[in-house]
């Protein structure tokens, strides 16, 4: 993909276009594989994006969303925990948009798999992680967005997870989203995640 740098501001090119994440490290969007990400940095920005564009009821972070999640999908907490891991340096793009940028996901493909194989993931996601992922939008659209957002659960065999979104700050989802990770993690690989992520 041909880059223009003289339409480009605020970020950096290298190999491809670059962001700064709050750890001091540059994300290369054109080589996510060889980008320095911390596990840090992925928790940073989860906790600071809100879901739905910013138009439910209060602020609700993915870091709280990709929680809810792990909570629900048995068996395969790390891999829910980590299932929106992505949008740390993407955002979170609606379901309706994506659909419409075929650039953006292949995009957010790379950047899934340099997280994946960073961590020990298989790609793609579960089937069990998919239908956790439905069922806890389920249940969050009922508790903070407009009557009627759930409409699309009609006719579909998806029953909404018995979870509450509680709003977390971005600092106690941030804190709450490493806590999880470092006990899912060290379960996984019996060594010290944050250093060995980092």
């Amino acid at each position: 993909m041909p880059w223009e740098a003289n339409t480009v501001v605020a970020v950096r090119i290298d190999v491809g276009p670059s962001i700064m994440l709050q750890s001091g490290a540059w994300f290369d969007f054109a080589a996510p594989h060889a980008s320095p990400f911390t596990v840090e940095d992925i928790a940073h920005g989860l906790a600071h994006i809100c879901r739905y564009s910013g138009q439910c009821r209060e602020f609700y972070s993915v870091a709280e969303h990709s929680l809810l999640v792990s909570d629900v999908a048995t068996g395969f907490e790390f891999e829910a925990l980590m299932h929106d891991a992505a949008e740390a340096f993407l955002g979170d793009i609606t379901r309706p948009l994506k659909q419409m940028l075929p650039d953006y996901k292949r995009i957010e493909g790379e950047v899934e798999r340099a997280i994946f194989s960073r961590f020990g993931l298989q790609t793609p996601m579960p089937r069990e992680v998919k239908q956790a992922d439905l069922r806890v939008l389920a249940a969050e659209q009922r508790q903070i967005m407009p009557r009627g957002t759930d409409e699309w659960l009609r006719g579909l065999d998806v029953v909404p997870a018995p979870v509450t979104v509680r709003n977390l700050s971005s600092q106690e989802a941030k804190r709450a989203w490493l806590e999880r990770f470092e006990a899912l993690f060290s379960q996984r690989s019996r060594v010290n995640p944050l250093r060995s992520a980092r």
